[in-house]
């Protein structure tokens, strides 16, 4: 029984890392039908999403089996809630994927009102955040999980760049506004991605400390909210 036990744990978190990898896929896609305007691969993305969904909806039921069934303590419990937590993020990840995906769609074959250069910058660095808290996982290195969020400064201010460059074409082209504005929404779902790797990487600290703690980035010091017993 404790052999099956450990094997379906793994599995679990095998199947996370496999789920990660997708929504790693997704990101780099949706930002390439975006710049080439690519409306039949936008088509295939957000039909796609589904697959995903039913990752995340497969590996929460085979959380909860493990729980009821095994009844695990201390960190194979933590480990557990993490791995519920952590693919309710990445499903939401896939989400911003397919949004760009719709984004797409809504601008259709229009002329760009700007070449996209600063949001691939945005994606790769959001990207490689996601590819690093994934090693932090299956590594349970918490120095990893402490550093990563760190690098939401840089995504921050892509984000803040590319908006004030939209500000500019919209009040020197009043036309230009709707596409302005889908574009700003896509940087903002890329924005709010990094924010999901921040709290993957929450859930790894809790996993091997018990700690549930507060990532900001924009202090040195984390916030530690409160210690398992």
């Amino acid at each position: 029984m404790r052999g099956h036990y450990v094997k379906e744990l793994q599995n679990l978190q095998d199947e996370l890392l496999v789920m990660g990898s997708m929504v790693i896929q997704v990101l780099c896609d949706a930002m390439d039908v975006l710049k080439h305007q690519d409306l039949d691969g936008a088509k295939r993305l957000i039909a796609n999403d589904r697959e995903i969904n039913a990752r995340r909806f497969r590996i929460e039921e085979n959380c909860l089996i493990l729980i009821a069934t095994q009844q695990p303590m201390a960190r194979d419990m933590r480990l557990l809630a993490s791995i519920l937590e952590i693919a309710g993020e990445l499903e939401r990840m896939g989400d911003y994927g397919k949004g760009i995906a719709k984004i797409t769609l809504y601008i259709g074959k229009q002329a760009p009102i700007k070449p996209l250069v600063h949001m691939p910058q945005m994606c790769e660095k959001v990207v490689e955040m996601l590819r690093a808290a994934l090693d932090a996982f299956v590594k349970q290195d918490v120095t990893a999980a402490r550093a990563i969020p760190q690098r939401d400064d840089e995504v921050d201010m892509l984000y803040n760049i590319i908006n004030r460059e939209l500000i500019e074409i919209i009040i020197n082209n009043r036309a230009s506004i709707d596409q302005a504005n889908y574009f700003s929404w896509a940087a903002h779902n890329l924005e709010r991605a990094a924010d999901r790797v921040t709290n993957i990487c929450e859930r790894i600290i809790y996993t091997v400390t018990g700690e549930l703690t507060e990532l900001d980035v924009k202090d040195e010091n984390a916030v530690g909210l409160k210690s398992a017993s």
